[in-house]
């Protein structure tokens, strides 16, 4: 992705979840330079990976797979000092716009549409084999439990949310036809390096080619405690 395009879609997102009523914390907003003078009173930040975290999955074509996430809170489970057992993110999605097959091994999560549009979820169990089961599966939409087929669909209002269990495969995209939708997610500690197993390869970070200079930095980008 160009750094430019991450950029665009900074400003595009801040400009959409505040016309949503939704406000990020100072740290979305600090600069390349002011990160670079931030000491060891940021390590939590630094070291839990939150903040911006923009992919097009490798696909090269980011509104037609893509994701804008930012992580406000999580936990480690690799290091004691951070005890929090959740984690929370807010993320922008736009119609059609595809985040592909993919399950969590240690996560759990529910999926909540905040606002704007309506999102599209196709879920279904993980096979033996790794792949996609052709049994039917049992999903919680708002404590309301659901059959679905294997992947079965559920398209999820401004209000609703839906838990996705552990090995349970899912994708989602904003539906057709309809605006940006804007999503929290609420989980158990999240670790995007080791607990994503999609489908079929894909680049969780993207590639950058710097353009121009980074309005923000990404989740992966910040520099060591000065």
């Amino acid at each position: 992705m160009k750094r430019s395009e991450i950029n665009r879609l900074m400003r595009e997102a801040v400009e959409f979840f505040g016309e949503q009523g939704f406000h990020l914390p100072p740290f979305a907003f600090w600069s390349p330079e002011e990160w670079r003078k931030k000491g060891h009173e940021a390590d939590e930040i630094r070291d839990n990976r939150l903040g911006w975290d923009i992919t097009d999955f490798g696909s090269g074509d980011f509104r037609r797979v893509g994701l804008l996430l930012f992580t406000l809170r999580n936990g480690n489970i690799y290091d004691p000092r951070y005890r929090k057992p959740y984690a929370e993110k807010v993320l922008m999605v736009g119609p059609g716009q595809v985040t592909p097959w993919h399950y969590h091994k240690s996560k759990v999560e529910d999926i909540i549409v905040r606002g704007g549009g309506r999102l599209v979820m196709e879920l279904a169990l993980k096979a033996p084999d790794g792949g996609l089961s052709e049994e039917h599966l049992k999903v919680s939409v708002d404590g309301v439990l659901r059959e679905l087929p294997p992947k079965g669909r559920v398209v999820l209002e401004p209000g609703e949310s839906i838990t996705v269990e552990q090995e349970v495969y899912h994708t989602f995209y904003g539906e057709e036809g309809g605006g940006k939708v804007l999503i929290g997610e609420v989980s158990s500690v999240n670790d995007d390096a080791t607990d994503n197993f999609f489908l079929k390869p894909v680049g969780r970070f993207p590639v950058i080619e710097e353009d121009e200079p980074p309005l923000y930095l990404l989740c992966t980008e910040y520099p060591p405690a000065s």
